[in-house]
């Protein structure tokens, strides 16, 4: 089982790897139809990594995978569906928020205060550009803070292993950092390379998010016998 186990892994890396370095390829040839048919791949190959999730901390991150990869095609086919796909993500977030909130939750205002730092920052950075998209584009910083937020309020807490609350909080960080990139080339100014830098933290982001998840929280442990 183990052996198997291990095949499939590799073979859905390697199939995760491929498919995002032939997206960025798509990228830099501006090849609509081969970014379309390969950005999805590695969320997919996460998720199916991941199936079957076992328990609620793992299907709740896995309902975020799905969103996000459902924001991820949204984007990709017309920048008319960009509120849609921004939605999308804006309830992925949420769907991570209410995962860490089922390890934790302890308020930790002091873990809270740099987020609503940065959130407010990047608003007010932002706002000169967003026009109509103001108010959307300011509710997803908040959710996506939000998420950051709750990471971070894991570290140290019971019911998820110490490895997991780390690779949470550093997959919201990368997430976050991504978004931000994505911000700037949207509605501040393009940034050099800033395609290729936002999806690898984005993937980078989502991997350890999902890895959080991989294994059998404590809780989950601690109710197996033996």
């Amino acid at each position: 089982m183990g052996m198997r186990l291990d095949g499939r892994t590799g073979f859905l890396a390697g199939a995760g790897i491929l498919g995002g370095v032939l997206f960025l390829v798509a990228v830099e040839l501006e090849a609509f139809h081969l970014r379309l048919g390969t950005k999805a791949i590695p969320i997919v190959c996460l998720l199916l990594w991941m199936w079957p999730p076992r328990e609620r901390y793992a299907r709740l991150i896995c309902v975020g995978l799905v969103l996000s990869l459902v924001g991820d095609l949204l984007l990709e086919v017309d920048s008319s569906l960009f509120l849609p796909g921004l939605g999308a993500f804006l309830c992925a977030h949420v769907a991570y928020v209410a995962a860490y909130l089922m390890v934790t939750r302890v308020p930790s205002l002091t873990r809270g205060v740099p987020f609503a730092l940065l959130g407010v920052g990047a608003t007010v950075f932002l706002w000169p550009g967003l026009g109509g998209l103001a108010l959307p584009v300011t509710a997803y910083v908040v959710v996506i803070c939000t998420m950051a937020w709750r990471s971070a309020a894991m570290v140290g807490a019971e019911g998820l292993a110490r490895r997991e609350q780390w690779l949470a909080l550093a997959g919201a960080l990368m997430f976050a950092a991504s978004d931000g990139l994505l911000a700037i080339k949207l509605f501040v100014q393009p940034v050099a390379g800033g395609s290729y830098a936002i999806m690898l933290l984005y993937w980078a982001g989502q991997l350890c998010i999902a890895l959080s998840a991989r294994e059998p929280t404590e809780t989950a442990r601690a109710l197996v016998p033996g």
